[in-house]
């Protein structure tokens, strides 16, 4: 499959997908999959751990929008860093080690989780890339 056809795909499933990608951008914009998150980053709580799943059920959604098709090695490099991990005491001796991974993890889901909602009305790819647009094509490495 071409690229053009690739990207053509994850449009229409883009479109498809679209209503539960708006719910999980709420959900990871509100107090408790946000604000508060951030706050036990601060807190040194191992609260902050529960970001994980968040991250991990966007980037599920993500690859939904190209099933088989594998995401941009970075982004998968960044999520694999940033999730999978499990709170123990010695952490805090580290804390910042341990846990501004995660952090960055779920910024990055939720960004791209952010432009497939911004951009998933579009019937066709646009002739001129908006850097969200482009950065969506990067996730798949269609760009």
């Amino acid at each position: 499959m071409t690229n053009t056809e690739l990207e053509t795909r994850m449009l229409d499933n883009l479109r498809q997908q679209r209503p539960a990608l708006e719910e999980s951008l709420r959900a990871m914009s509100d107090h408790w999959g946000y604000e508060d998150p951030f706050y036990r980053f601060y807190h040194h709580s191992f609260k902050v751990y529960h970001l994980q799943q968040a991250t991990l059920a966007a980037v599920a959604q993500l690859q939904a929008l190209l099933p088989g098709h594998a995401l941009n090695t970075r982004f998968a490099r960044i999520i694999s860093e940033g999730t999978g991990k499990a709170f123990e005491p010695s952490h805090n001796a580290d804390w910042d080690r341990h846990t501004r991974p995660m952090l960055e993890a779920f910024f990055h889901a939720r960004f791209m989780v952010e432009m497939a909602v911004r951009y998933g009305t579009l019937e066709k790819p646009p002739r001129s890339l908006p850097s969200g647009y482009a950065a969506l094509l990067y996730l798949f490495d269609l760009r």
